[in-house]
């Protein structure tokens, strides 16, 4: 069996020994960049690598862009190689918010042309709550062969966002909380506030109590508004920069519904320029 969007902490257990399977430790924290290597280096489910938001899952921000613009593609395929994945690898990411910033990974893998990409349904603290083991061991594994090309129809830019968004045939997921999203959130943004026409799709929305991603069906429910107003190809996810967007897109997936798009600069690249608008409130 392969898995394209999620996996449970049993299935992973139960496949931890094939050498075909992959995992990463995707754990981050804006405040504490250095905090996931931290938590790794502390314990992580045996065999995993580490994949570095900062350093791994993005390129340096630029006086223009957003936090976390994409990696280079060459780049990334270049380090996918050489954690050891191929093109037949079955890879699983991880953290320990929910999927938040592992779902960025699988993302990255999909654009890449990686399809055989899950994320850790409720993450390590699902892993552990189970009595399932952590190491602190740090492994390297053998060379992969691992051969893709960047998919660039899956992202847009800001000057399509901004030009869509005067015709009005777009429509924006921005995947904040709805305390950032309205601007009752001061601190988090330099800018607090979002894209005006923007819908608020905060990610924990698709998220269960157990912290585990709700059902297909009820995933497929928390969308069909949007689904049902417009063309995949007219929703646009985003967030503070880039992340926490790739959470809706996975939970869409779940949900058997299209790709959809990803702006990657999000809030964090449209807020540093002060002429273009800002709205708040619900």
């Amino acid at each position: 069996m392969r898995y394209q969007t999620i996996v449970s902490a049993e299935d992973l257990s139960s496949n931890l020994e094939d050498k075909n399977w992959f995992v990463f430790d995707c754990r981050y924290s804006l405040k504490d960049p250095e905090g996931g290597p931290s938590k790794f280096r502390q314990g992580h489910i045996p065999g995993a690598q580490f994949a570095h938001m900062d350093l791994d899952l993005s390129s340096p921000m630029t006086q223009t862009s957003g936090r976390h613009p994409l990696p280079d593609a060459e780049e990334f395929i270049e380090k996918l190689r050489g954690w050891g994945v191929s093109n037949d690898s079955q890879v699983v990411c991880y953290d320990d918010m929910s999927g938040a910033f592992a779902a960025r990974m699988w993302w990255l893998l999909n654009w890449v042309g990686l399809r055989d990409v899950c994320v850790l349904d409720g993450g390590i603290q699902k892993w552990t709550d189970g009595g399932k083991p952590l190491e602190t061991a740090i492994h390297t594994r053998e060379r992969g062969t691992f051969s893709g090309k960047a998919d660039h129809g899956m992202h847009v830019d800001i000057g399509f966002v901004q030009g869509r968004l005067d015709q009005g045939d777009i429509r924006l997921m921005d995947a904040r909380s709805a305390e950032r999203f309205s601007a009752r959130d001061q601190k988090t943004d330099p800018v607090p506030g979002h894209v005006p026409g923007a819908v608020s799709y905060p990610f924990a929305g698709n998220l269960g109590p157990q912290k585990t991603f709700l059902s297909g069906s009820e995933l497929k429910q928390r969308f069909e508004s949007v689904f049902g107003e417009c063309q995949s190809e007219q929703i646009i996810n985003m967030c503070g920069s880039g992340v926490t967007a790739c959470h809706n897109i996975l939970a869409t997936k779940i949900a058997g519904l299209p790709w959809t798009r990803l702006y990657v600069g999000s809030w964090s690249e449209w807020s540093r320029n002060p002429a273009r608008p800002v709205a708040t409130g619900d």
